[in-house]
This record gives structure tokens, sequence and C-alpha cells, in this order.
């Protein structure tokens, strides 16, 4: 939803983002996510959800295992991997290097700003 406007979402839209927010906060800071929790972070945000909200998210995530959800993001599953092959493969010989040089960490520092808006990001 990163791409569609904050005032394109239906109410619906915005009271669910609110609520994965809410519960991103209280899993990074370690705290149970209980629909009273989820509604105080939504209170003190300055937004409001339907009632139902809190309740449906605390009880979608209760024993959830969220930090490993939120670590397989973007990994595919397992059943995507390709086929193994039984034709024998080549070994490639690894490159050599340049040797590199030792920078001073001021240099990195210093050299681009703090890289927020670089382009060579």
């Amino acid at each position: 939803m990163a791409s569609v406007a904050r005032t394109d979402l239906s109410k619906s839209e915005k009271d669910e983002l609110c609520c994965v927010y809410s519960a991103l906060v209280l899993h990074d800071s370690g705290a149970d996510i209980t629909a009273d929790s989820l509604q105080k972070i939504i209170t003190a945000s300055g937004n409001t959800v339907e009632k139902y909200w809190p309740a449906l998210f605390a009880r979608s995530l209760k024993g959830l295992d969220l930090a490993g959800v939120l670590g397989s993001v973007g990994t595919g599953s397992a059943g995507s991997a390709p086929a193994p092959s039984s034709a024998p493969q080549e070994t490639k010989k690894e490159e050599e290097k340049p040797a590199e040089t030792k920078k001073d960490d001021d240099d990195d520092a210093l050299a681009g700003g703090i890289g927020f808006g670089d382009d060579e990001w």
C-alpha cells in the first residue's frame, strides 16, 4: 500500500493499517499484543478505528510467531526450488580479487554526507 496515497484508502483499509502498525510497535517493544494495548497505541497516535479491529487483530496474532513471520518475508517457499539435475556441474574457479586498501572510518563518514538521498545507493 506504500504506492497508494493515504487519502485514497478506504476507512476499512486505514483501520487495518493502524492495527498493523500498532501491532508492529508492540512486537518491536516486546509487549503483549492485546486488544487493549492495540487500542492504546491507536489512540495515542491520534487515530480511531472501528471497535472490532483491535480485538480481531489481537485474536488473529495470539500464539503466532510474529518474529518468524516477519523474518520469512521475501524468502519464497520451499516448493519453489528448482529440481536437482543429474547432469554433472562445472565448478568455477574463483577470480582473484584485488587487494583491498584499508580506509579510515572517518573517510567513509565524510565522503558522502550521511547517505540519505545520495545517488550512490
